[in-house]
């Protein structure tokens, strides 16, 4: 007989050594955690300090380029003013107005100027609107916001489930007919599909306005009645960002899907005879979002950045368009503080990025 059985002392002692094991086990996995935990925020401050450092380099070549336009308000002002009989000249003029928006000094000092301001929370004024540059933006941005949400949903509940459609049904007609509207949705400019919307919609159904947020009656609406309004002019600026925007997703869910679903343990998992939908949406999908949260984190900050061409083509007041004409007018201020915002959202896009991609891929950690 074997003596574990034999001799009680051995079997307490054989009993005590494993629970000896297990407590060591979970110290092992505590101590594993406790380290991986602290490479995540030594990871996420990296890409902080990193990001911070890039956004000063970007403003300051942002301010270089702001003035070293060929021209701008200022100039345009003192031009039409040194017109005027009896007027000072021009050079006078650009003197005392180049002194009047902080304009006379150097690049350097007066981007310390800037920077110094901007810490503060003061943008300057807007040469183009005559009001403060974050007054200006407040006003606008919600509309983007808005716009840009509703579109952002749309293009993942649309995308998402088509791709994975077309991945599991590879050289079909369903396939091909989502490949088709994907590469459509990619290859359609803007202008071109918006403009297209307008004439069918707008010229010769009726449907929607040409232009604008608000329609003629809006004042005499009720509350419900304007915010449904406002709904009804949001509704081709928001098919247009849909449309040109679900094709690269599509693409890009149903390319990944394809490369994940000739894995190996795909294959083993329907080889065990698991059921169709759940080695699909459980295994091959759960793998596909490691690619795609790189795509989608970098799309979040375009929720306030503003569609520029959208916006400028329906006449929508959001933050695109409004940049465009404060662009077009050589409004420095507003320019700056709109180019540095989008800096900031880009910069920001890829450290959402990045984090995601550590979450849900444990190999970024340890590297």
């Amino acid at each position: 007989m074997r003596k574990g059985y034999d001799d009680p002392s051995a079997f307490f002692m054989n009993d005590s050594m494993h629970d000896f094991d297990c407590i060591g086990e979970y110290n092992r996995n505590d101590v594993l955690k406790e380290k991986e935990g602290i490479a995540v925020r030594k990871y996420i401050i990296k890409r902080i300090l990193i990001s911070i450092a890039l956004l000063f380099l970007v403003a300051f070549i942002i301010y270089v380029l702001m003035r070293s336009l060929p021209t701008s308000y200022i100039e345009t002002i003192a031009r039409e003013k040194s017109m005027q009989p009896g007027s000072k000249s021009y050079e006078e003029w650009m003197a005392q107005l180049s002194a009047s928006y902080g304009m006379d000094k150097g690049i350097v000092a007066g981007y310390i100027s800037w920077l110094g301001n901007a810490f503060r929370g003061n943008f300057g004024d807007s040469w183009f609107y005559t009001v403060p540059v974050l007054q200006r933006f407040r006003e606008v941005v919600p509309v983007s916001f808005v716009m840009g949400l509703i579109a952002f949903v749309l293009e993942l509940l649309i995308a998402i489930p088509l791709g994975i459609i077309a991945a599991t049904k590879q050289y079909s007609r369903t396939d091909y007919t989502i490949s088709i509207v994907a590469l459509a949705g990619i290859s359609l400019p803007t202008f071109f599909f918006a403009s297209l919307l307008k004439l069918v919609f707008s010229v010769k159904l009726g449907w929607f306005d040409l232009f604008g947020l608000v329609g003629r009656n809006y004042e005499q609406l009720s509350t419900m009645g304007k915010l449904l309004d406002k709904a009804h002019h949001l509704v081709l600026p928001i098919v247009t960002l849909v449309v040109i925007s679900i094709g690269g997703l599509m693409r890009y869910t149903r390319t990944n899907m394809l490369e994940v679903m000739n894995a190996d343990y795909i294959r083993t998992a329907r080889a065990k005879g698991l059921d169709e939908n759940k080695v699909i949406y459980h295994h091959a999908f759960r793998n596909t979002l490691i690619p795609l949260v790189t795509m989608i984190g970098g799309s979040l900050p375009g929720l306030f950045s503003g569609a520029l061409i959208t916006e400028t083509l329906y006449a929508i007041n959001g933050i695109g368009y409004t940049s465009y004409n404060a662009m077009v007018s050589g409004d420095i201020p507003f320019s700056m503080f709109y180019l540095v915002f989008m800096a900031l959202l880009t910069l920001a896009g890829n450290l959402i990025s990045d984090i995601l991609y550590a979450v849900v891929d444990p190999r970024v950690r340890i590297a």
